[in-house]
């Protein structure tokens, strides 16, 4: 991607990020229930976004009109707590009224293959994303995309079998499905992710980097430049 694309915003606080990721959902949200009658929402795994997610069980939502995605998911039994679900539920869905239907979980429990297979399925049936959120690991992974692997940008969903973070096998979307979005939100907090930033801004061929936006790419920053 272009990185002129990108426009990066740091924050002062941990606190004023979440805030204003909480905003920006909140905002596309109305937008888009009101142009197109739906919002759809692709979530993100870990710290940072579990702050945003209590913060949004918070405001006030046409909730029916929320369908709910996920980028990525290990393959570990269903409401196991180390699940990306597990931790929007307990944080976020459990307290609004979105439609159980409209939460559109990765079957990620029959394992790689079979859970891909369904998730590709459920996904051959949304057009473009209105926004996804994503996170940035230390190594510059995102979402279960991890540096030195290579993704069949034809499916939408990708089985993984050898993450180099346990658990090994996961499902996750592809570089191009996330790319498939009206917006795209990465966010990123902590001292620790300063060399994957680093490598980022210098062009570096990175599981972030193929990430893209036609709208452009937002990227939200605590503890990092």
């Amino acid at each position: 991607m272009n990185l002129k694309h990108i426009k990066w915003q740091s924050f002062e606080s941990q606190g004023s990020l979440d805030r204003a990721a909480m905003e920006r959902v909140e905002a596309l949200a109305e937008s888009s229930i009101k142009a197109r009658g739906q919002f759809h929402l692709v979530l993100a795994g870990g710290s940072t976004p579990k702050n945003v997610y209590t913060l949004l069980k918070n405001i006030s939502a046409d909730w029916h009109k929320w369908q709910i995605y996920f980028g990525d998911e290990r393959c570990l039994e269903l409401s196991h707590q180390e699940r990306n679900s597990t931790m929007a539920f307990e944080s976020w869905l459990n307290y609004v009224d979105i439609p159980e239907k409209n939460i559109h979980a990765i079957p990620a429990e029959l394992g790689p293959v079979e859970g891909a297979h369904l998730y590709n399925e459920t996904l051959s049936q949304v057009g473009e994303f209105d926004l996804v959120l994503l996170g940035l690991g230390e190594d510059a992974h995102t979402a279960s995309l991890f540096p030195g692997h290579s993704w069949d940008n034809n499916e939408d969903a990708l089985a993984i079998f050898d993450a180099p973070k346990p658990p090994p096998f996961r499902i996750s979307m592809s570089p191009a499905r996330l790319s498939r979005s009206k917006s795209v939100l990465f966010l990123v907090s902590g001292m620790e992710k300063q060399t994957a930033i680093n490598q980022w801004k210098a062009g570096e061929a990175i599981p972030a980097s193929t990430i893209t936006c036609s709208n452009g790419l937002d990227v939200f920053c605590f503890n990092v430049s």
